[in-house]
């Protein structure tokens, strides 16, 4: 108490983020009472009867509950065997690019989808995917590998690919950012001495740059695990407009969304995202306790 008391200058710059953090973040989480409640917006939750783990007992034994977990955890699980070391591949890359010009014009292209808002990349993909004069239907159709234009948005074995890949385009220029910085402060001097001892490029990179980056990688590896059930929302929910994809895009945030918004079973949709929570918070505890064994976790 005495250090924050001398440090009272630096602590009044976190206090307006603890104060945005309490009011947006820990104030709703009074609205969790909602799934053990049959909640109605006329009776609010002092009066709303309580109905204790009704609606948990209800999304469980739902028809629609494995298909929900099953494209859940498969766009997660891809996500993160192809999206999450699509970052790291990339900043080793422009690491070893010594051109500086065209190291920053590759920087920049590949830093602008993520300033894009989904409904913009969304409507780029669509476009691009057209059967009509969609770019990508035309190059194939141009080299023969199609003859009648092919509707992907249509077909779901094509989903999940198209998910994945949209969203690695639009996430990996910014991604790197922490990677590249993190590689930039390892010591030059290591390099030096391994380029002396005949060490590869390959070698180096092997040898020096990915243990000296470890760090980093393994906290934003615990960070994925936790969010592991958040298999996306905005662009499942812009991509996958056809009814005929619900089968395989169908996650928790876009059912939850359907139950508890346009449906308004406000009840029902807060046990579903409750359950969600829960397991996040416990697969992330479990991802930073085996983490901790390699000395390098969050807490």
């Amino acid at each position: 108490m005495r250090r924050m008391f001398k440090q009272w200058d630096i602590q009044m710059m976190v206090i307006p983020a603890l104060i945005f953090v309490f009011i947006f973040s820990y104030i709703p989480m009074y609205g969790v009472l909602m799934a053990f409640q049959d909640y109605s917006i006329y009776k609010g939750f002092l009066h709303s009867p309580w109905v204790g783990f009704k609606h948990f007992e209800m999304f469980f034994n739902a028809p629609e509950f494995w298909t929900i977990m099953r494209n859940t955890l498969v766009i997660s699980l891809l996500k993160l065997f192809i999206g999450f070391p699509a970052p790291i591949i990339l900043a080793l890359m422009l690491n070893e690019v010594r051109k500086n010009s065209f190291k920053r014009v590759v920087q920049t292209i590949s830093y602008l989808p993520h300033f894009l808002s989904w409904v913009i990349v969304s409507g780029f993909v669509v476009s691009l995917l057209s059967t009509d004069n969609g770019s990508i239907n035309i190059l194939l159709q141009s080299v023969h590998l199609i003859k009648e234009p092919i509707n992907f948005l249509a077909i779901p074995e094509y989903f999940w690919s198209i998910l994945v890949t949209t969203g690695i385009w639009k996430e990996i220029g910014f991604g790197s950012i922490v990677y590249l910085a993190a590689i930039a402060g390892v010591d030059p001097h290591i390099y030096e001495a391994a380029s002396i001892d005949g060490a590869s490029r390959l070698k180096q990179i092997i040898n020096i740059t990915v243990p000296s980056i470890m760090p980093v990688i393994v906290i934003f590896m615990i960070l994925a695990i936790g969010n592991l059930l958040s298999a996306g929302f905005e662009d499942i929910l812009l991509l996958a407009t056809n009814p005929v994809l619900r089968d395989v895009s169908d996650v928790l945030d876009t059912y939850v969304y359907r139950i508890g918004i346009q449906n308004s079973r406000y009840s029902y949709a807060t046990a579903a995202g409750l359950f969600k929570a829960v397991i996040s918070v416990g697969m992330l505890t479990l991802a930073n306790l085996v983490a901790r064994r390699s000395g390098n976790s969050l807490w």
